[in-house]
């Protein structure tokens, strides 16, 4: 029995110093990878500025490369998360450095949303008025590829023949789910309070409603009125003219882009590298110095620590989620984070950066309570990138003043529930079935085994009312205006920002880059530091988040534009009923 006892001692002794080891080297692993990931290579003092879109994506905030994606064999190659402003303040520098000759651009992998993409094309813009050129080169153009070459002295595209043009206007599609769920025997039972409120529709429609099919017409009209404008004029051509070709398609092979003047010259890669030696001033593509994009923002820009005082960006980029989710917009983190800014005597105003199609309605609560406190010390200037929308808007209507892109999708205030039931897909179906013993006479109304009755029904309704109410009120105190007119332009109606502009949901067209400008004003703070909160996921958090996993790691609709409400939907699934002021979809304009 000694014996016994010994081994399973022996055992679980050699257990524990096998974890820790394996720990130990896990962490060594995980701290040469960290190393690696944040070597960078010696970046060129001259050249010319090579801005790869297959290689960058302009994002919400910078994230430190993940040494892990790139030792994949076979996926593509990973992109560098370049943050926006980091990308406009390293086009600042690259305007005022004599090392940089000029930009090459190569726009045609561009992934992003579209209010970075307006955004960063508005600091090109800016970059060629210090007198160096932009030039780019197309082979697949498609809306939003060519809305960034656009803005280039010069665009040259790929003489070659079979190249794909994707450049037809923009589409965003809608997917109805009723005909599915009537087959399973699933009744979704949506309670919402606007006639624009779309969220759920997905699963009581089998055709998309009157209202939902306006709003979508009228922003997505609006988005494309913008960039056609700003594509056309690039180009010395009316929208009329440019609508013409997109609509007639008379944008086929490189030949018809020449012959149109969207692009000034076809080359090969040969003719191509020539033309840039001109440029250059070199007599081959080998003296030809190219600085890539990412390696110059890590070189260019760095925080002014010197500077006492700080301008705060606090980015709300995601989803607005209860728990503690680091990568959305989690209700009692995001309040933390802002009552930590509050509390900083060095702050002395905040940017606050909105980038959400909502979510719930108790964390947009919390966030827009603290924002509230904040606000009582600090002034608070709201910049919105490619939604603030419903829970997004929530949040932050109330600020000092709120900067737009023409981009950027707003609105959407209104507020839904939804309880699904599945009494007849356990009977007809799955051949099961369920008897509910309650203590009280709606004890099983949550069970998701019956319908609502008419006083349940009644009862989840007046809960979205009240909701709705506080929403329009907060909206109507935060903007200046009649709650009566508030109720008018919200009904759940999502609005572009030109249009948002116009009705009086938002102060002013303009840039991230503009919101802290006019912040630091405010408080005329001319030499400060921008401090971001919350701070990106480090290379290391990355890998054991990776290495951890994720409770969404199985989830099929995640990354897609359906992802939001079918969330919902599932946390309904699992008896998590609850009202959300969120985005029908999160809405991808390609």
């Amino acid at each position: 029995m000694k014996s016994f006892w010994k081994t399973v001692l022996a055992v679980i002794v050699g257990s524990l110093i096998l974890s820790v080891i394996s720990s130990i080297l896990a962490l060594i692993v995980l701290a040469m990878f960290a190393a690696v990931g944040s070597a960078s290579s010696s970046v060129p003092t001259t050249g010319i500025l090579r801005i790869d879109m297959s290689k960058v994506q302009i994002a919400e905030q910078t994230l430190e490369d993940n040494p892990f994606a790139s030792m994949s064999m076979n996926g593509p190659e990973q992109k560098s998360t370049i943050g926006i402003y980091d990308a406009v303040k390293a086009l600042e520098a690259a305007a005022e450095d004599p090392g940089v000759k000029f930009i090459y651009m190569t726009p045609d992998a561009v992934s992003g949303g579209m209010a970075q993409m307006e955004e960063f094309r508005i600091a090109l813009e800016k970059f060629r008025a210090s007198g160096k050129p932009v030039i780019s080169y197309i082979e697949n153009p498609g809306n939003g590829s060519y809305y960034l070459a656009s803005v280039s002295d010069k665009i040259y595209m790929g003489s070659y023949h079979g190249g794909m043009n994707t450049m037809v206007g923009l589409s965003s599609q809608l997917v109805f789910l009723k005909d599915l769920l009537d087959k399973v025997g699933v009744n979704v039972q949506l309670i919402r309070h606007g006639k624009f409120k779309s969220a759920g529709e997905m699963y009581i429609k089998s055709e998309i409603s009157p209202e939902n099919r306006l709003q979508y017409e009228a922003f997505i009209g609006s988005v494309w009125k913008s960039m056609a404008k700003t594509m056309a004029e690039s180009r010395g051509l009316s929208v009329e003219q440019f609508n013409s070709l997109i609509d007639d398609l008379k944008l086929n092979c490189p030949a018809d882009f020449l012959a149109a003047s969207l692009v000034d010259a076809l080359y090969t890669k040969e003719e191509l590298e020539q033309q840039l030696c001109t440029l250059y001033d070199a007599k081959s593509i080998k003296q030809v110095s190219q600085i890539p994009f990412a390696d110059y923002v890590t070189s260019k820009v760095t925080p002014n620590y010197r500077a006492k005082d700080k301008i705060a960006v606090i980015y709300a980029d995601g989803q607005i989620l209860d728990g503690k989710e680091k990568r959305e917009v989690t209700g009692d983190r995001f309040a933390s984070i802002i009552a930590k800014v509050r509390a900083d005597s060095t702050v002395k105003a905040v940017v606050f950066r909105v980038n959400s199609p909502g979510g719930s309605v108790v964390a947009s609560e919390k966030i827009q309570n603290e924002i509230a406190l904040m606000m009582k010390d600090k002034p608070v200037v709201a910049s919105y990138a490619n939604y603030a929308a419903s829970g997004g808007y929530w949040i932050s209507n109330g600020c000092d003043k709120i900067f737009c892109d023409e981009t950027t999708l707003t609105g959407s205030i209104g507020v839904f529930s939804m309880i699904p039931d599945f009494s007849k897909t356990a009977k007809n179906l799955a051949h099961v079935n369920i008897v509910n013993i309650t203590s009280n006479k709606h004890g099983d109304m949550y069970s998701l085994m019956r319908p609502l009755d008419a006083a349940e029904l009644d009862y989840m309704q007046a809960s979205v009312e009240d909701i709705y109410d506080r929403f329009t009120s907060l909206v109507a105190q935060g903007r200046g205006l009649e709650k009566d007119y508030v109720d008018e332009i919200a009904q759940g109606r999502v609005w572009a920002g030109n249009d948002a502009l116009e009705i009086g949901l938002v102060d002013q067209i303009g840039t991230l880059q503009d919101a802290i400008e006019y912040a630091k004003s405010l408080v005329g703070a001319e030499s400060c530091q921008i401090a971001s909160y919350p701070k990106p996921l480090s290379t290391v958090e990355q890998m054991v988040e990776m290495l951890g996993g994720s409770d969404d790691k199985d989830f099929v609709f995640a990354g897609t534009p359906f992802e939001s409400t079918v969330k919902a939907f599932r946390e309904a699934t699992k008896g998590e009923v609850k009202t959300y002021a969120r985005l029908p979809y999160d809405i991808i304009i390609k």
